[in-house]
């Protein structure tokens, strides 16, 4: 277990010998669930979440951060009908789906307690009754406090397919951790075979920077050997990066991202042509292993 200093900071490693410091305001909930420690508090970005010490989410940067996540599997994807979200406890990626016409969103975390806080304390995602409806199937989302790998296979043994795979966890951990297997080859694997035509499997990939990207490095190399198309999105202006893949070959993703993005049903905040543009080239260090 981890825990706050006094529950006034939390010291958020960032890299060998590097910390960030988060000062709490105002701790809203503290606690461990059956997976994770959690704090929900009042820090100089909004209300933040904050799992095993590493920041999740906060109320300024958390829409930037989903959208860099979500919008380019939207416009990678050849259509937007069914997706399923592995992990993202605060329901935002889920609720963009829904905005860009998805009609069924299967949304899994094997952490109930962490979802029905995120519902409860958040200002971002999920209302309490939002959730209410979802964990019973009222509406396009339905939630199942499940595990992914288990989901997973249940779901490439049936007949459910799905436009978009969205994995999105706390970072991959050099110590062992039980979501680390929802990072290797194998997931990956599972989550192409449910993949409808024209699908699209995306993860958090870690940061871009040279003293936090081997959680990046190694997913490159796990995407490109899973997938006939890799495409990569890193936000310009929060601090992480995300890969997508298709089981088919695309021969320029980027340009059919830009083409895609005036009918798209979802209208994003932080993320225009040019910005799908700059941000498609992976750091030279990823490219150059």
């Amino acid at each position: 277990m981890t825990t706050t200093e006094r529950t006034k900071q939390i010291h958020e490693p960032t890299g060998q010998g590097l910390t960030r410091i988060w000062d709490l305001d105002e701790v809203v909930w503290e606690g461990d669930t059956d997976f994770q420690h959690l704090v929900i508090a009042k820090t100089a970005q909004g209300v933040s979440l904050f799992c095993d010490n590493d920041r999740q989410s906060t109320e300024f940067s958390q829409l930037t951060y989903h959208e860099a996540l979500m919008v380019p599997a939207l416009l990678l994807a050849d259509q937007v009908r069914s997706v399923l979200v592995v992990g993202s406890s605060e329901g935002v990626v889920c609720q963009m789906a829904v905005a860009a016409g998805a009609t069924r969103v299967d949304h899994v975390d094997i952490d109930t307690q962490a979802v029905k806080l995120c519902a409860e304390h958040l200002p971002y995602g999920y209302t309490p009754e939002e959730l209410d409806r979802a964990e019973r199937g009222d509406g396009p989302i339905r939630v199942h406090y499940a595990d992914g790998w288990k989901f997973l296979l249940d779901a490439a043994n049936g007949t459910d397919r799905y436009d978009i795979v969205l994995v999105d966890l706390p970072d991959e951990r050099e110590e062992e951790a039980q979501h680390n297997r929802l990072y290797g080859t194998e997931f990956l694997g599972m989550c192409k075979a449910v993949l409808a035509r024209g699908g699209v499997v995306v993860t958090q990939a870690g940061c871009q920077t040279m003293w936090r990207n081997k959680t990046l490095q190694t997913s490159w190399r796990r995407f490109t050997e899973t997938f006939g198309t890799t495409a990569y999105y890193g936000s310009d202006e929060h601090e992480w990066a995300y890969l997508f893949g298709r089981a088919d070959e695309v021969a320029d993703p980027t340009a059919l991202m830009i083409e895609r993005l005036p009918a798209c049903g979802y209208r994003p905040e932080s993320i225009d042509a040019l910005a799908l543009r700059g941000n498609s080239v992976p750091p030279y260090r990823v490219r150059h292993q």
